[in-house]
C-alpha cells in the first residue's frame, strides 16, 4: 500500500486558492500562508498532514497525492470541504 506525506492549504473559493498559488509561485512561503489562510486545523502546523495511506483522504485529494508530481504545488483541487492547494512532500 502506498504511503504519502503532504501539506495543504484549504480555503473557501477557487479565486482565493488561485491567488495563494500565485503568491507561492512568486516566492511566498507555503507554511506561512497555510498558517494565515488555511481553514483546516492543520494550518497552524503550516498545513502539514503528516503521513497517510492511500484511501484515507477524500477521492479528489487522494488522486492528486498518489499520482501528482512530488515537489510541485497542485490545485485548486475542489472537495466537499472547499478548495485546496496541495504540496506532495513524499510518496512510497
Amino acid at each position: 500500500m502506498s504511503i504519502a506525506s503532504a501539506r495543504h492549504i484549504l480555503v473557501e473559493t477557487q479565486k482565493e486558492c488561485e491567488d495563494l498559488k500565485k503568491k507561492i509561485e512568486n516566492g511566498s512561503d507555503f507554511a506561512e500562508l497555510a498558517k494565515k489562510y488555511s481553514q483546516c486545523p492543520s494550518g497552524k502546523n503550516g498545513g502539514d498532514l503528516g503521513e497517510f495511506s492511500q484511501g484515507e483522504m477524500v477521492p479528489q485529494f487522494d488522486k492528486v497525492i498518489f499520482n501528482g508530481e512530488i515537489g510541485k504545488i497542485h490545485g485548486p483541487v475542489k472537495t466537499q470541504f472547499g478548495y485546496h492547494l496541495i504540496d506532495i512532500i513524499s510518496r512510497s
